[in-house]
């Protein structure tokens, strides 16, 4: 904050001269030198950079067991410091934990690579990633404390998730009911991390991790029930679709719904009860747009109705951020939807201008709605 600011702030009457007085002070006090601490890290990036030169210049020339044995090193030497001046880092700086946890568990991830890479070898990727979660996934749990550690253990519970089932269905084993719902099972779990994360931000002193993985794991149920829209209008699930496929849809949906009634559950709060209900609504679209495939007005409306849904949930727990991206996300399908109908429109001047004018229409109204209906202040989800 600017002494300036602080200034106006007095002069508009918004504060006293003892608060001004007392807010300078502190700010002065508690000050960082950017241009200092800039040259700093622009130094430090210098030398990183150098290092990573001369190692990838020299890499084949090194002993793959000596870059091994470097790695691991590394890798131990900051997990002990990790686990024995936990506490002291947490005094100095809550961010310097997370950034070492997060450095840990990036070394942790590239040495299954490096293994490979020195002994030749080759394994789905799922494999290693399925190993990492295994081994740094509880001391990402147990120590993370904001969002790049949620985002680590989510992302790559999300990612080793899709590897596995991309795998499976090459080797054409989806084609199988129960194979299909056991895939389906494994695409679908990160969801449940939502009911756990909601247990344990109440009962941790790390809330703002648990809130962290408990928003995640919505915003993946989220984007796949959208993408399941998205997919049906172009007739992804195709007109003849097999009973192993609806089997799938209906275990995802399941296990939307599943979550979103766990939610609800532990944490009967306002803004519990409206997560559950987007999880649950998320759900009900996965199996919507599967039965409006291959018709693009149908599929538009599961769309619009999972993000009004949404936009309602986020009036009743007043989350302003999520109201006004619900707005963007209907208003961005309009758009769509209205160039799926009159494409032929798009190959003329004059169809060109009104599709200008409809975007600009549509961009206004979202504005206007956004602003009058937003919720005036946001509440944690």
């Amino acid at each position: 904050m600017s002494a300036r600011k602080i200034a106006e702030w007095h002069d508009a009457g918004l504060i006293d001269a003892a608060t001004r007085d007392r807010l300078t002070a502190y700010e002065a006090e508690h000050t960082h030198p950017l241009l200092l601490w800039a040259v700093w890290g622009i130094g430090a990036l210098a030398i990183g950079l150098g290092v990573v030169s001369v190692v990838a210049a020299n890499w084949e020339d090194i002993p793959g067991l000596l870059r091994l044995g470097v790695h691991f090193a590394l890798l131990a030497g900051l997990l002990a410091l990790l686990v024995w001046r936990e506490q002291r880092l947490d005094e100095a700086s809550p961010w310097a934990v997370e950034a070492l946890l997060f450095v840990v568990a990036a070394l942790g991830l590239t040495f299954f690579g490096h293994i490979g890479q020195v002994y030749q070898t080759s394994s789905p990727l799922w494999q290693p990633l399925a190993t990492w979660l295994v081994l740094f996934g509880p001391l990402l749990l147990l120590t993370g404390r904001s969002w790049p550690s949620a985002i680590a253990l989510l992302g790559g519970m999300v990612w080793c998730a899709w590897e596995y089932a991309g795998v499976m269905a090459d080797a054409g084993i989806s084609e199988d009911i129960g194979w299909s719902i056991w895939l389906a099972l494994v695409v679908a779990l990160p969801v449940m991390a939502a009911p756990i994360a909601a247990a344990m931000r109440a009962r941790s002193w790390r809330e703002d991790f648990w809130v962290t993985i408990e928003q995640l794991a919505l915003t993946y149920a989220v984007a796949g029930a959208s993408f399941a829209s998205g997919f049906a209008s172009i007739g992804a699930f195709e007109a003849d679709p097999s009973a192993a496929k609806l089997a799938a849809v209906l275990t995802c949906a399941a296990v939307a719904l599943v979550a979103g009634a766990g939610v609800a559950a532990v944490r009967p709060s306002v803004s519990g009860r409206m997560t559950g209900a987007i999880l649950a609504g998320a759900g009900a679209a996965m199996v919507l747009a599967y039965a409006a495939d291959d018709r693009n007005v149908a599929a538009a409306l599961v769309f619009f109705a999972l993000w009004a849904g949404i936009a309602a949930a986020a009036l009743a727990a007043q989350w302003r951020g999520v109201f006004q991206v619900a707005v963007g996300a209907i208003a961005v399908r309009l758009v769509i939807l209205s160039f799926e109908l009159a494409a032929d429109l798009l190959m003329s001047g004059f169809g060109l201008i009104l599709s200008g004018v409809l975007i600009l229409g549509i961009g206004w109204a979202a504005v206007r709605v956004s602003r009058r209906f937003a919720p005036a202040r946001e509440d944690a989800a």
